[in-house]
């Protein structure tokens, strides 16, 4: 049995909704280009990130020793360590840092001492590097104050560098022979 079909559905049941081939091409490769546009800006903004980050967390240790040693009436260290077990006297400081009470005052990390903070690296792409006065540790008193073994005053910066060329990445933290330290922008000059 076969029935006609007229007026208005007559055309619905033979139009096909769909794209073209063409149509298709065009919006993937516009897609193509907005996300290429997109890429350098987002690559820029997690390397920002990442800076700000390594920034924040080293300060933020540098405080907790500072905090430890005020606290316990006795010195605190924080070091440079790969392992997390000793303190490095090579590398930077994006390979980690640990922070632990320092009953003998003598920086280096021992088995009766305790051990506050450990801080895994992990910092593709960064380099954070002291300048000689806390190239490889930094020492706080029981007062709070930054000494070296010695008993001198300890004083320096660190200088936070991105492998990339990128300047809006740079950044100093600043540590006063009080104790205090404080975070700043850095130049392009700071990381050669």
């Amino acid at each position: 049995m076969c029935q006609s079909i007229s007026g208005r559905n007559a055309g619905l049941l033979f139009h096909q909704a769909g794209y073209s081939l063409v149509e298709l091409l065009v919006v993937t490769a516009l897609a193509a280009v907005l996300s290429m546009l997109a890429i350098p800006p987002m690559t820029e903004m997690i390397n920002s990130q990442r800076s700000i980050a390594l920034a924040s967390a080293f300060l933020s240790s540098l405080n907790l020793a500072r905090a430890e040693a005020i606290k316990r009436n006795g010195r605190a260290v924080l070091c440079k360590s790969a392992d997390g077990l000793t303190c490095a006297d090579s590398g930077g400081w994006e390979q980690g840092w640990i922070v632990f009470h320092d009953a003998d005052n003598d920086a280096a990390l021992d088995d009766a001492e305790q051990v506050i903070e450990r801080y895994a690296g992990g910092a593709d792409g960064l380099t954070l590097s002291g300048n000689a006065p806390v190239a490889n540790y930094v020492s706080f008193s029981a007062s709070g104050s930054a000494k070296l073994v010695s008993g001198a005053f300890q004083a320096g910066t660190f200088t936070l560098c991105p492998l990339s060329s990128s300047q809006s990445d740079i950044r100093q933290l600043v540590l006063s022979s009080t104790g205090r330290a404080r975070s700043k922008k850095g130049v392009a000059t700071d990381c050669q």
